[in-house]
């Protein structure tokens, strides 16, 4: 007798649980999200996760969670609710951000990405973003950036995308000093030199996006002191000879698709780069990526590859920096050196 086929049983709902922690992630993602989200998948019970840095309300991490089906929604929320609880009994963030600098920055940026009346449902009584007690979660609802990421099936692949790069930063923290400052700058160097060689090989192309990654954020926060470019060239020069040959090296093992040449640490992380591109690449083809215009007023079916990659990269740059915590200032930094070591000329040969 013929089996009949299966119908696959589709994963449920993704839940969402924010996680206000004024504190260095690092005990939160290492005694709590990673061995929460290890046991749920050994059981069978999560089809898949990813988590973000946040600051309105106070600085949070959002974990999403979903589950392998609709059936285990209750149990992965409860068990995660459980698990979140019992860490910040036993792990308080003892750090308070009302009268730090954070606030401020935390202020500016509030009012530079909230309209008026965004704001007004996020401001106390003093006109500043109001504040969330430390040491607290919530459930919230999950709610995907459909027109920065292309729609449905831009929205799928991120997901994908992102548990990756959430286990990347995980097994980071896990087994470098990410808690030092010259550490995870040059882990995201090297990261972003990575990504941006996988999705963009031409070096025109190359260029023309980081010149614009910068630019962006560096107009963001014009007028504050959050981008100030003091200190770029000193910085840039304190790195010798070895970024752009670094570059170059990192440039040529993605042209050959050859990743293993690559250091162990960036290997994998090209090779799901290089497929990341591949499968957006075929989203834009078929017609499937679907982005939202700037001002808001119309879809954008974006059919080239060439104009739609440049499009996803920034959003997934960003995301993987911002799970590094790596801050706004950095990343303008990040990308000046970035084009800057793409400039310099290749040393010629003696004769």
């Amino acid at each position: 007798m013929t089996d009949l086929p299966t119908t696959p049983i589709a994963p449920g709902d993704w839940l969402a649980l924010h996680v206000f922690y004024a504190a260095s992630p690092r005990p939160l993602l290492l005694q709590c999200v990673r061995p929460l989200v290890a046991e749920l998948t050994e059981q069978g019970l999560l089809a898949g996760y990813f988590f973000i840095n946040y600051w309105v309300e106070g600085p949070h991490l959002r974990l999403r969670l979903r589950p392998a089906d609709a059936a285990a929604a209750e149990e992965v929320r409860e068990r995660a609710e459980t698990a979140v609880a019992e860490f910040l009994r036993r792990r308080p963030a003892l750090y308070q951000v009302e009268d730090s600098f954070f606030a401020e920055l935390y202020n500016t940026m509030f009012e530079l990405e909230f309209g008026p009346e965004e704001r007004a449902e996020l401001v106390g009584p003093d006109g500043k973003m109001k504040l969330r007690e430390n040491n607290t979660f919530s459930r919230e609802p999950y709610e995907p950036e459909y027109g920065k990421y292309g729609g449905p099936a831009g929205i799928a692949l991120a997901e994908w995308h992102f548990q990756h790069s959430s286990d990347l930063v995980i097994e980071a923290t896990r087994t470098m000093n990410l808690h030092l400052r010259t550490v995870v700058l040059g882990l995201a160097t090297q990261l972003m030199m990575t990504m941006t060689a996988c999705f963009l090989p031409d070096e025109d192309q190359l260029l023309t996006f980081l010149d614009r990654y910068h630019a962006f954020w560096n107009r963001s926060f014009a007028g504050t002191n959050y981008t100030a470019q003091q200190g770029y060239d000193r910085a840039y020069a304190g790195t010798g000879d070895t970024l752009p040959a670094r570059y170059r090296a990192i440039r040529a093992a993605i042209a050959d698709r050859a990743p293993e040449r690559l250091p162990a640490v960036l290997r994998g992380w090209a090779e799901h780069c290089l497929e990341l591109r591949d499968r957006a690449a075929d989203l834009a083809e078929r017609g499937e990526l679907v982005f939202r215009s700037w001002d808001g007023e119309r879809d954008l079916v974006v059919t080239d590859p060439a104009q739609a990659l440049p499009m996803l990269l920034f959003p997934y740059a960003h995301m993987t920096n911002n799970r590094l915590s790596v801050t706004v200032r950095d990343e303008a930094f990040l990308s000046y050196i970035l084009a800057r070591a793409l400039r310099e000329p290749q040393p010629t040969a003696a004769p």
